[in-house]
């Protein structure tokens, strides 16, 4: 059997490490992960109710055009039916992206470290992969538009950044919008929007009122907490957003994920805690790595990217064997760096005396 050349060398995906391996292979109790950015205070007490209801009708196959939660989204966003996309999770909505428009031989822009899943997707579908450069950790976006040619099918922007954090401001996408050819697609990916809280931040729904060309992801697998039910969704143009349609898998969202995650829309309550508690992570944990002379990048998610000034993969295992799981910044393509989510108040505060355990265990082994 011959499968696509392209995929015969594609590297996996690595999520974090599993609470119960670290528990399991070190014989820990208690261990924190805070390396996958999902949300330390769980979900919506609804969306719990949610999926219990759902328990009565797992028999049953789901709506495959979700059609309940579109039009509440719909309602809550502003925009028409039409114009949304429901996917296992947003990375599903990538993969659906990649399969609507690209043929081999396209080209695609991204920046050098940002989110995996467009690469991945890329290369299955055989398409050439360019890269800009980024700037202090940020999308560099008059890079991203010299590298665009005749041959690019579409550009990719992860806003805020995965893993880096940092975002681009409003004024920035819209310039870059209004210079990109329209033949050009462009994804702006918000997976951690609800996060945000820079005035700065784009208004994307008011940048798809303007050009047909671009495409909006979300997720409810982050400041939601529905990670484990893997459903996020796209906002677009109707007629792009049909076209995507044209390549969904029937049934692709199961009756659990989107009854919970109908739930979570009208939860505004939830989301408004998960976002002050995440702030609040933010700054303290910013405010100790100053404190601590580690540098990172000013972060707009739910986590943050920090330089620890030796090999990440060392003070992984260390933080690990503390019973802390991160995500070590060497498959990320920061080497000497770490991927920290924000975690709860006692968490966060664990996680910074472990960390300054495992730098100083480290500075004796080099003495």
């Amino acid at each position: 059997m011959q499968p696509k050349p392209q995929v015969i060398h594609l590297p996996v995906y690595q999520p974090g490490k599993p609470i119960e391996d670290v528990k399991r292979e070190l014989g820990l109790e208690h261990v924190v992960k805070l390396a996958s950015n999902e949300n330390p205070f769980g979900c919506s007490p609804k969306a719990k109710e949610a999926v219990l209801r759902e328990l009565e009708h797992l028999s049953l196959y789901p709506d495959g055009a979700a059609v309940a939660l579109t039009q509440e989204a719909a309602s809550r966003l502003g925009v028409l039916p039409e114009q949304l996309i429901f996917g296992c999770g947003s990375d599903e909505v990538i993969e659906m992206i990649a399969k609507a428009f690209f043929v081999p031989g396209d080209e695609t822009v991204m920046a050098t470290h940002t989110f995996s899943q467009y690469r991945h997707n890329a290369e299955v579908e055989g398409v050439v992969i360019v890269e800009a450069e980024m700037k202090d950790g940020t999308h560099d976006l008059d890079a991203m538009l010299a590298k665009v040619t005749d041959r690019t099918k579409v550009v990719w922007i992860c806003n805020p950044n995965n893993p880096t954090g940092t975002i681009v401001s409003h004024e920035e996408v819209a310039r870059f919008l209004g210079q990109v050819s329209p033949h050009v697609l462009v994804v702006l990916d918000e997976a951690y929007i609800e996060y945000v809280i820079s005035p700065d931040y784009p208004n994307g729904l008011e940048l798809i009122r303007q050009h047909k060309n671009l495409i909006l992801l979300r997720t409810f697998s982050k400041i939601h907490g529905l990670a484990a039910l893997r459903i996020g969704y796209g906002i677009g143009h109707p007629e792009v957003i049909g076209l995507v349609n044209q390549v969904r898998p029937p049934f692709n969202t199961t009756r659990t994920a989107q009854a919970a995650a109908l739930a979570a829309l009208k939860d505004d309550d939830f989301v408004r805690r998960c976002r002050e508690a995440n702030a609040e992570g933010l700054r303290y944990l910013s405010g100790e790595f100053d404190r601590m002379g580690l540098a990172h990048y000013p972060a707009h998610g739910n986590f943050i990217l920090v330089e620890v000034g030796r090999p990440s993969g060392q003070v992984f295992e260390a933080l690990v064997r503390k019973g802390y799981i991160v995500r070590a910044g060497a498959s990320l393509g920061f080497p000497t760096s770490l991927r920290v989510t924000v975690g709860s108040r006692e968490q966060n505060e664990g996680l910074i005396a472990a960390l300054a355990e495992a730098l100083a265990e480290r500075r004796t082994v080099e003495a």
